[in-house]
C-alpha cells in the first residue's frame, strides 16, 4: 500500500495550535497524595509527638501580647517562662483554623485555591548571590534581580505563584529593603506574592503601599494579594520576638500568612527524620494558636520547612533525598490535620544548572507534590542549598515543574480512556499502529505535556538544529522576556503615587516605562 503522507505535518500543527485552559494536560492544583512515606501508626505517632512537645515542652520568650491572648485562648504560661500548650487548646486553634484559603492575585485567573490535597508550585528562597548561567560565576543579588525574576516567573505557567527569591544587597537601609523587596515583586508579576519584613513598623508602611496598588484598605481587605513568610519561630521551640510582632500586624492588617518552621535535621532539630518532622509541625502548631487567638480563622498556611544537614560537615544539603522525604512527610501530617500546608523542596547543592541540579530539583520536588503539599515552596531557580538564585533556572524548573504535576495528576480512566474500540480497530484491521488513529490525535495535547527546553529530537536532528542545549535556549529565552515583557497591572499612576510617598529604588527606565 502507498505510504501516507502528511501524516506528521498535521500532527504537528495540531500540537502547535494554542490549548483552551479547560484542554490542558496539566492545571494548578492537580490532587496529590498519592506518596506517603509514612504508614498510618507513623502519622499517628508524629502527631502524638507534636501535641506532647507543645504540652510539656512549649515555647520560650514569648512577647507580653503573644502571651496575653495565647493565654486567655487557654495556652499555660509556667514559672520557667515558657508558654504551654494543652491538647485541648491546640486541638480549638485546629478546629477554627481557616482550612479552605484562597490566595489571591493580582489577575483573579492567577488565585490559588489552598485546601485538601491540591499542588502549587511556588519560589521562595533568601539568596545572597546570583549564580550566573553564563559567565558560569556567583555575584552579590541586587534589586533589579529580584523585579527580573517575577517577571520571569510571570510568564511561567507551571510557577503558580512568587515568592521573594533572593536578598537586594545594594539596599542597604532595612527599612527601604523590605518595602523595594514587596514592591519588586509585586510590580513583577500578576501571581500571588509572597515577601517578608524584619520589623513591625516596615510591615505597616508597606501595608499602605499595598493599599494605594489596591485601590484602598477595603479593597486590599477583600483580595489581598502579598502574603507574609514569617519565620516566627528560631528552632529548637523558641519564639522570634520581632517576627511575633511582625506576624500580628499581618494578621490584623488582613494579610495571609505562611507560619514558617526551617529547622536543620542533625542541627537545630533532631537528626533523627521523625523526631524533625514532629518537631516541625509542633512549632507550626504553636504559630497557629497565636493567629487564632488574634484573629479566628485567619488566613495561614502551616510552613513546615524542615531542611537536612550533611551530618558530616554540618552544613546544609538542601538537595539530598532526605530533603524529599522530609517535605513529603511534613506534607502528609497535613493531610492528616485537614490544614493548608507548604513545604520546602526543590533546591539543589549543585552551584549551576547542570545534571546535578536537575536531579536534585526533581526528585525532591516530585516527592513533595506526589504526597500531597499544598505549596511546594523553593521549586524553581534555587542552588548552593540556597545562597544562589538562577535565572534561566526558572525556566528550566518550569518544564520540569509542569513534568512533576503531570505524574500529580495520574492516569484518567474511563471507558473511553481505556481504548478498547482502539485497540480493537489497529488489530482486527492489519492497521500495525495508533499513529494515525483519530484518538492518538485528540489526546496528544490532552493527555501528553511537552517541554519548552528539554529536547526531543534524534541523535542526527540534534546535530542538524547545531546541538542545542537547554540552558542556552533558555538563556536566549531570558533575554528576550527580559527585553520585551514589562506587565502594566499598576499603572503608571498609581506607581507615581507610590513613588512619591516611598523610597522606590528602581528607576521607572528599568522597569519599562519611557513616559
Amino acid at each position: 500500500m502507498p505510504r501516507r503522507r502528511g501524516g506528521h505535518k498535521a500532527k504537528v500543527a495540531i500540537r502547535s495550535a494554542p490549548l483552551s485552559k479547560k484542554s490542558k494536560p496539566v492545571h494548578p492544583g492537580e490532587s496529590g497524595g498519592q506518596y506517603k512515606p509514612l504508614n498510618d501508626q507513623g502519622v499517628v505517632d508524629i502527631v502524638e509527638n507534636s501535641f506532647r512537645i507543645l504540652e510539656e515542652i512549649g515555647f520560650n520568650q514569648a512577647t507580653p501580647h503573644c502571651i496575653e491572648v495565647c493565654t486567655a485562648f487557654g495556652a499555660e504560661m509556667s514559672d520557667d517562662g515558657r508558654l504551654r500548650f494543652p491538647r485541648k487548646v491546640v486541638e480549638k486553634a485546629i478546629d477554627m483554623s481557616n482550612k479552605d484559603l484562597i490566595l489571591y492575585a493580582q489577575n483573579p485567573a492567577n488565585d490559588l485555591h489552598v485546601s485538601g490535597s491540591r499542588v502549587y508550585f511556588s519560589t521562595a528562597g533568601a539568596a545572597v548571590m546570583i549564580a550566573d548561567a553564563e559567565t558560569k560565576t556567583y555575584r552579590d543579588s541586587v534589586a533589579q534581580d529580584l523585579y527580573d525574576m517575577a517577571r520571569i516567573a510571570d510568564t511561567c505557567e507551571h510557577i503558580h505563584m512568587f515568592q521573594r527569591t533572593c536578598v537586594l544587597n545594594d539596599i542597604k537601609d532595612n527599612y527601604a529593603m523590605d518595602l523595594n523587596t514587596a514592591y519588586n515583586c509585586v510590580m513583577g508579576t500578576t501571581k500571588h506574592v509572597g515577601s517578608s519584613w524584619t520589623e513591625a513598623h516596615h510591615l505597616e508602611k508597606t501595608l499602605k503601599l499595598l493599599h494605594l496598588m489596591a485601590g484602598g484598605e477595603e479593597a486590599w481587605r477583600m483580595r489581598p494579594f502579598v502574603s507574609q513568610s514569617n519565620c516566627f519561630v528560631v528552632p529548637p521551640m523558641k519564639f522570634a520576638e520581632e517576627a511575633l510582632e511582625c506576624l500580628r500586624i499581618a494578621v490584623e492588617g488582613g494579610m495571609p500568612v505562611l507560619l514558617l518552621s526551617a529547622g536543620q535535621a542533625g542541627a537545630t532539630a533532631p537528626p533523627t527524620l521523625a523526631g524533625t518532622v514532629s518537631q516541625a509541625w509542633a512549632e507550626c502548631l504553636g504559630g497557629l494558636i497565636y493567629v487564632n487567638a488574634i484573629k479566628p480563622g485567619a488566613p495561614a498556611i502551616l510552613g513546615t520547612w524542615p531542611f537536612v544537614s550533611d551530618l558530616r560537615t554540618g552544613a546544609m544539603s538542601g538537595g539530598s533525598p532526605e530533603q524529599g522525604i522530609l517535605s513529603a512527610a511534613c506534607a502528609q501530617i497535613g493531610q492528616h490535620f485537614g490544614l493548608p500546608m507548604g513545604t520546602g523542596a526543590g533546591m539543589s547543592d549543585a552551584k549551576l544548572p547542570d545534571f546535578q541540579g536537575g536531579a536534585e530539583h526533581a526528585s525532591n520536588v516530585v516527592a513533595s507534590a506526589l504526597s500531597g503539599a499544598n505549596i511546594v515552596y523553593e521549586s524553581a531557580g534555587m542552588y548552593s542549598s540556597l545562597l544562589g538564585a538562577c535565572l534561566e533556572s526558572l525556566l528550566l524548573d518550569n518544564d520540569l515543574l509542569g513534568a512533576c504535576m503531570r505524574m500529580v495528576k495520574g492516569l484518567t480512566v474511563n471507558e473511553e480512556t481505556l481504548g478498547f474500540d482502539e485497540i480493537k480497530d489497529v488489530c482486527l484491521n492489519n492497521k500495525s499502529h495508533y499513529l494515525s488513529s483519530d484518538q492518538t490525535i485528540k489526546v496528544m495535547q490532552t493527555e501528553y505535556i511537552y517541554p519548552e527546553f528539554y529536547n526531543r529530537l534524534s541523535p542526527s536532528q540534534w546535530s542538524d538544529a547545531g546541538k542545542p542545549e537547554a540552558l542556552d535556549v533558555a538563556i536566549e529565552k531570558k533575554k528576550h522576556i527580559l527585553s520585551t515583557h514589562f506587565p502594566k497591572h499598576v499603572s503608571n499612576e498609581v506607581d507615581d503615587r507610590i513613588r512619591d510617598e516611598f523610597p522606590i529604588f528602581l528607576s521607572k527606565e528599568s522597569m519599562g516605562r519611557n513616559d
